[in-house]
């Protein structure tokens, strides 16, 4: 089994999907395929709670913009019999959002904490959408909800990752061992003291896909994104760079630190403790060979 995780480039238009949907139904075995937001939503759907806050109605059409967009991909990529049912949901999601947009702009003395709350609710939603998408888009495919299993506990408003209680919700979650396809959003979470939604913060769902794969021990973790793999310098400001075929989880480690965006630097741990190798690929050049972290 394999866990396999795509960024928002990765998920961000037909095309990419497409690509997508070629990878996956080209694996040789079970896989966990882990989603983010479509590339630029989570800005839209922070910039939206902003102008909410501030009783400024110019969110409304970039919640249209929002819509449109995921429908158009629903257009482009999902089978046609499972568009009215993939709309649906999505639709579903929108009429959310705008009703949390507009309980904010009415309520702009609410205290601090309930707009935090109300927050974390609204940028969820950019995942949840993207999955469903992707669950519609690969026909079989079984959908999870990961607030169920990824567990943090908020300190002093900052969101900690509850690791023993995640690797074993992880598990029961697929106490029934992996068949198929099995499609999960990255980044969101959920609390351990309330029934609330937070996050494991910008660049998480790196980090969802290695608690997985850690705690399902899989055969090794992909990370597909819009670069062929580590280099040894920044490929966009150097014309020699030199892509690396394989390093250390240390190197690996101390370039995420150092600010590599390649990985989330969170991500490296879980799998690095196990020996479970990492992948880095390229969504639109999925022939490249990649960067193995071992």
């Amino acid at each position: 089994m394999k866990v396999l995780k795509f960024g928002g480039t990765s998920v961000g238009s037909v095309e990419s999907l497409r690509n997508v949907k070629d990878i996956v139904k080209g694996q040789t075995q079970p896989v966990i395929v882990v989603v983010s937001a479509l590339g630029g939503v989570t800005n839209q759907l922070i910039e939206m709670t902003r102008l909410a806050q501030e009783g400024n109605d110019a969110y409304l059409p970039i919640l249209e913009q929002v819509a449109d967009r995921h429908r158009q991909v629903i257009a482009g990529v999902v089978p046609e019999l499972l568009q009215t049912q993939c709309n649906a949901i999505v639709a579903q999601f929108i009429d959310n959002l705008r009703s949390f947009y507009g309980t904010l702009a009415l309520n702009r003395d609410m205290a601090p904490e309930e707009q935090h709350l109300l927050a974390n609710a609204i940028v969820c939603h950019g995942e949840v959408m993207s999955s469903a998408i992707v669950s519609c888009m690969i026909e079989g495919s079984v959908p999870h909800f990961s607030p169920n299993f990824i567990k943090t506990r908020t300190v002093e408003g900052v969101h900690q990752l509850e690791a023993d209680l995640t690797r074993q919700l992880i598990q029961d979650e697929w106490r029934e061992g992996v068949e198929g396809v099995h499609v999960v959003q990255g980044f969101i979470a959920g609390d351990v003291d309330a029934e609330v939604k937070t996050n494991l913060g910008r660049g998480g769902s790196d980090f969802t896909a290695a608690l997985i794969a850690a705690a399902l021990h899989a055969e090794c973790l992909e990370i597909w994104t819009d670069v062929d793999g580590f280099y040894d310098k920044d490929p966009r400001k150097h014309e020699d760079a030199r892509l690396l075929p394989q390093m250390t989880y240390q190197l690996a480690q101390e370039l995420c630190d150092a600010g590599a965006k390649v990985i989330y630097p969170p991500t490296l741990r879980p799998v690095a403790e196990l020996g479970i190798p990492v992948w880095v690929k390229n969504t639109f050049n999925p022939t490249a060979p990649g960067t193995v972290i071992k």
